[in-house]
């Protein structure tokens, strides 16, 4: 087995070696590429230094397998061919991919067998905010088909890439120290605030990020689902969070979504408000599952239930799911 990693020096990437780092599986070798500016960088992996490759329309990847790739869509564009000419296959975490009809749309957990689907040999990775909540929904689909979901997330700065987390912490050091604070990745200071604005705004007044749950949730779990969001950036270093209202064909007991999630893969059950056992981003960052809890009939609808859930946007919501992917492949050879 021999694996790339394309943007090797980014958040997700650095994720990537990671999660390698410690994973059972066998890797042959592995290779690094970034951009010129990154290119040159040493990383160690499994007692090895790798030396990060330019990306570059080459034959570098002639006799890699699969290439998990988190450079940005268009990166990801510009060399879709170069990377799968010669049959490796292209885990894109961009959106450059996600909604076309000959790319299958991945969560292991709920569309697994769709990876095996992949004539053009790209797989795309989900929006982190979609990836966790179809994880939670997968869970309740089981008991009865959902027809509608309202969702606001409350997403950190880690979503916004490194540079973004870095900027959060400066802000903070900032104002305490009283001096302005410097405000280049976000629309407004995040620090102390909370913003309702991730991504470009489109028709209708909903961002590109809220469209994205709309539509790739409903690709994903191959369902007629109708997804409607509100996205917010909040002042949390890393792990999204969001609150969920799904109304189902058939009424729903409490006790039976508590179940389907306590049974579900990749889910652990934090639902024992009493005891003030709820997710939390502090202790979901760094781990792999998605946390529920929270869980409530819905007063507004019969057939309602909501609840809460938390996962680490940068393992879960983007490297871990393409890990996942990948061990699928392994496994379906």
């Amino acid at each position: 087995m021999k694996i790339a990693i394309v943007g090797a020096s980014g958040a997700v990437g650095q994720e990537f070696l990671s999660i390698l780092e410690s994973h059972p599986m066998h890797i042959d070798e592995l290779r690094l590429f970034g951009s010129k500016r990154s290119a040159g960088t040493t990383y160690r992996f499994r007692g090895e230094d790798i030396v990060v490759r330019e990306l570059q329309h080459n034959d570098d990847f002639k006799d890699i397998d699969v290439a998990l790739c988190s450079a940005g869509a268009s990166t990801s564009k510009e060399y879709v061919e170069t990377i799968t000419k010669y049959g490796a296959f292209m885990i894109d975490n961009s959106s450059a991919f996600r909604m076309e009809e000959d790319v299958p749309l991945v969560v292991p957990e709920v569309n697994g067998e769709d990876a095996f689907n992949a004539p053009r040999r790209i797989i795309a990775n989900p929006n982190c905010t979609t990836i966790q909540m179809v994880v939670a929904l997968g869970a309740i689909e089981k008991l009865s088909h959902i027809e509608r979901v309202r969702v606001a997330t409350y997403q950190s700065a880690s979503g916004a890439g490194a540079s973004a987390m870095q900027e959060l912490g400066e802000q903070y050091n900032a104002i305490a120290e009283g001096r302005e604070p410097k405000v280049e990745k976000f629309a407004y200071q995040l620090a102390y605030n909370l913003i309702p604005h991730i991504d470009v705004f489109q028709e209708g007044d909903y961002t590109k990020e809220e469209l994205k749950m709309f539509h790739e949730t409903r690709k994903i779990m191959h369902s007629d689902i109708r997804t409607s969001a509100t996205c917010v950036r909040v002042p949390v270093m890393r792990a999204h969070s969001e609150a969920v209202w799904v109304e189902t064909e058939e009424e729903l007991s409490v006790e039976a979504v508590r179940q389907a999630f306590a049974q579900a893969e990749g889910i652990i059950l934090m639902d024992e408000p009493q005891e003030k056992c709820y997710p939390m981003p502090l202790f979901a960052q760094g781990t792999d599952p998605v946390y529920v809890g929270r869980i409530r009939k819905d007063l507004a609808s019969e057939r309602g239930i909501t609840f809460w859930c938390v996962a680490d946007q940068i393992r879960k919501g983007a490297a871990l799911n393409a890990v996942q992917i990948l061990e699928l492949l392994i496994e379906g050879k």
